[in-house]
């Protein structure tokens, strides 16, 4: 005997198209930062100089010196355009209201028992932390990029090579937060949620 009680639909979360176009472009823009990266890194290793640990080819981007730094400067300035725009987006919408860490997120932590709003209290300061190592990245990336112009940045750092090992560090930060990023966004709202991020 089948049952005529309606199953409940199970309501999708719903992102803003803004939201949809940055995560897109996000992950584009830093794939091709990463490995066009890597392709800079082999032409002279942070660790070891020349003789240093090499990526395979298979994980790099570029074919050669130049080619690496061509995509990673067109990817850079895809990346650095896209947040530049979301951060305005973020602040006209109001959206960091409820994304970026707040006193009631930090009292979670100490209080709560509910598994939820843990996972939005950590999904929340996980976001905020990445805006700083971002602009570590940029700001390092710059310095690399015109040091003539801005002597200022390698002399922040100390010398070029503290300069570099600091934008190479910033990579493995980007990889865990987006891992990070993903993981806690499943906890809080399922792979629907995550998925919504994007299309």
């Amino acid at each position: 005997m089948t049952s005529n009680v309606p199953v409940p639909k199970v309501k999708l979360p719903m992102q803003a198209i803004g939201a949809k176009i940055f995560h897109s472009v996000n992950i584009i823009s830093l794939f091709l930062m990463l490995t066009s990266g890597l392709q800079i890194y082999n032409a002279n290793p942070v660790f070891g100089g020349r003789a240093g640990l090499h990526i395979p080819p298979i994980f790099t981007l570029g074919g050669w010196l130049a080619g690496g730094r061509h995509w990673h400067f067109a990817a850079m300035w895809l990346f650095s355009l896209n947040l530049l725009w979301y951060g305005i987006y973020v602040l006209i919408t109001r959206r960091w209201r409820r994304r970026f860490v707040g006193v009631n997120d930090l009292k979670a932590l100490q209080k709560t028992q509910n598994s939820r709003r843990l996972a939005y209290a950590w999904h929340r300061i996980i976001y905020t932390t990445i805006i700083p190592i971002l602009l570590l990245a940029l700001l390092t990336g710059l310095g690399m990029y015109k040091p003539a112009q801005f002597p200022w940045i390698v002399d922040m750092f100390g010398d070029w090579q503290a300069l570099r090992i600091v934008h190479f560090s910033s990579v493995p930060m980007v990889v865990i937060f987006t891992v990070l990023h993903s993981l806690l966004g499943r906890k809080a709202g399922g792979s629907q949620l995550t998925e919504s991020m994007f299309w």
